[in-house]
């Protein structure tokens, strides 16, 4: 393996990124119906949301973040080129640039929010030493991909115009 090679980080990162949304969606579906890794629905709301347990999300609110969740996975991958992409190829261009942008906004948020609370709470113990950690991880990864396959920059029409006006003078432009 050419630990060099772009693409292959590229790969790698997309690879890692993926994985990792689609494991968080996954943990996202099991609490449509669980609270696991937790023992109840008030320690679950206390230190997963941050929230009373009456202000939990609904399970339809938690299944759409789990879908969400597993769209930007594979949004990452079919862009790092691990999966086919679907058509319009924009869509995934500028999903993984959402992915990247909504990962690193959270993580930056959540980072500010939680390190400015006057009373730390478990939510935002765990926000500053996991969520927000990880979404700014994730985001990263997601924002490499989107960057190292950004499809080259085509000439601006008054360049090309330009250039085809010389050659038609004889002249080589480039």
């Amino acid at each position: 393996m050419d630990w060099g090679s772009g693409m292959t980080l590229t790969k790698l990162a997309g690879g890692t990124a993926a994985v990792g949304l689609a494991a968080i969606g996954v943990l996202h579906g099991v609490w449509i119906f669980s609270t696991w890794p937790l023992a109840n629905r008030a320690e679950f709301a206390r230190t997963v949301v941050g929230v009373a347990e009456a202000d939990l999300p609904t399970p339809e609110l938690t299944a759409a973040a789990a879908a969400v969740l597993g769209v930007a996975s594979y949004v990452t991958a079919a862009r790092a080129d691990l999966v086919p992409q679907m058509r319009p190829r924009r869509l995934v261009r500028q999903g993984v640039w959402g992915v990247a942008g909504v990962l690193i906004l959270r993580g930056a948020a959540g980072l500010v929010s939680s390190g400015l609370t006057s009373r730390p709470t478990d939510f935002t113990r765990w926000d500053l030493a996991l969520y927000s950690p990880l979404c700014l991880t994730l985001g990263g990864l997601a924002a490499y991909v989107a960057v190292s396959t950004r499809p080259p920059r085509r000439e601006g029409r008054r360049h090309v115009i330009g250039r085809l006006e010389g050659r038609r003078n004889g002249e080589d432009r480039r």
